[in-house]
């Protein structure tokens, strides 16, 4: 059975957070449903998403908005808050991103998940073909039966707020608890569900996770800027402390050799850890503007990552220590994020821009292809990671609209 938090909340949840003054120092326009946008959209978050977003026609707003919260009872409220929307913030190209045609063919088979609000992310595909996501904001992880279309989604202890999801070989299906500062295991055949507590209270947010071949989890520590390890056979958790004080450890992969590399978002920096001791590598990349959201391992063993601070794509040589980057095409505030390679080429995502592209840059040629996200009949944004699946597709998410994405790699012309 599909679970569903009290429709009380979703009254709450129209993600596009709106009070009295915008990210610009401007104030929301006067006019007749200010005060109803201000009060219904403030309670969700205090970005301002309005006067950063793609901007939509009135149909555009409705379809939106009704990804994250069920107004449907109250039509007359809702048409107020579309109305003011759709004047004040029709279609833009503000932040217009630089569309890159090419010859790979792609589709786009998109889920829209069952609770609003929930801002579903991090799929992951498991061996049997399931695909798992978390939703962070409604404090669940999901799994989808791509053949059937069926979801259900299993609610976790209080305060979790899974930032991100991970699969083991045995079929378990661990979680970040990004709030509360543990991490979780959940069976998903009895629906139960195993914690772990971080052995230092500092390290309150867990981030992002991976296992490596003997079936150890590494993990990264944001804010708390540790790197953590847990041995699910005992249950033990280590914690190390990054090199550079506010380095924020974000993604991490595992090399062929088994070693861990982690990404700096707050630093110019990649991180090695050695596997066996836990002594920490720092590689400082060349520019200090740089910052690395995530990074991913080609099969020749190099590192490519997204530089986030400086809108390009990187690359690492582990053995010669060479680092080569290149402009991402949306340009310096694209802000790259997700990143993966696959299909003979790095594939990542533009998350500064709107609508969100997907980008792809292909390893022989060293050119770059892009196309626009979809989330249903619009564009909102944002993918925040991105995985293979077993058979050389991609996974992404629209986090902003609660949808799930598969990437089809050279299924025909490009459609949703």
């Amino acid at each position: 059975m599909i679970r569903h938090l009290n429709a009380a909340i979703f009254r709450l949840a129209i993600c596009f957070a709106v009070v009295s003054t915008t990210a610009y120092g401007e104030s929301l326009r006067d006019g007749e449903g200010r005060k109803l946008v201000e009060a219904q959209c403030s309670a969700c978050h205090s970005v301002n998403r309005l006067t950063q977003s793609l901007g939509y026609s009135r149909e555009g707003w409705l379809e939106l908005i009704a990804t994250m919260v069920d107004l449907s009872t109250d039509p007359a409220r809702r048409e107020v808050i579309v109305e003011y929307l759709a004047e004040h913030f029709p279609p833009n190209d503000r932040r217009a991103p630089n569309i890159v045609e090419g010859d790979t063919r792609i589709a786009f088979k998109e889920w829209l998940v069952p609770t609003l609000g929930q801002r579903s992310r991090d799929p992951a595909e498991a061996p049997d073909g399931n695909i798992w996501w978390a939703g962070q904001w409604r404090n669940l992880i999901g799994r989808i039966d791509p053949k059937t279309g069926k979801m259900r989604e299993y609610l976790l202890p209080a305060g979790a707020m899974p930032h991100s999801v991970t699969l083991d070989r045995d079929g378990g299906v661990w979680y970040t608890g990004n709030k509360n500062g543990t991490i979780g295991r959940l069976n998903p055949a009895s629906g139960e569900i195993t914690v772990y507590d971080m052995p230092d209270p500092a390290a309150r947010d867990p981030h992002t996770a991976v296992f490596d071949s003997a079936g150890i989890l590494w993990f990264t520590v944001q804010h708390a800027n540790r790197i953590g390890r847990l041995n699910p056979r005992s249950g033990k958790i280590k914690l190390v402390t990054m090199p550079t004080a506010g380095s924020r450890p974000y993604g991490i992969k595992i090399d062929a050799s088994g070693t861990p590399w982690v990404a700096c978002n707050g630093s110019n920096c990649l991180v090695k850890v050695n596997p066996k001791t836990m002594a920490l590598t720092e590689v400082k990349l060349p520019h200090e503007a740089t910052t690395v959201r995530r990074l991913d391992i080609a099969a020749d063993g190099m590192i490519w990552y997204v530089n986030s601070g400086r809108g390009r794509l990187g690359r690492f040589d582990p053995r010669s220590g060479e680092v080569r980057e290149w402009p991402s095409p949306s340009g310096p505030h694209s802000h790259p994020y997700a990143i993966a390679v696959v299909d003979g080429a790095v594939w990542y995502n533009e998350s500064g821009m709107r609508p969100d592209p997907l980008v792809r840059f292909d390893l022989k040629t060293e050119t770059f292809q892009s196309w626009p996200i979809p989330s249903g009949g619009i564009y909102a944004g944002i993918v925040r990671h991105m995985r293979p699946t077993h058979d050389g597709d991609l996974l992404i998410h629209q986090s902003a609209t609660n949808r799930i994405i598969r990437v089809e790699i050279g299924e025909g012309s490009t459609s949703q």
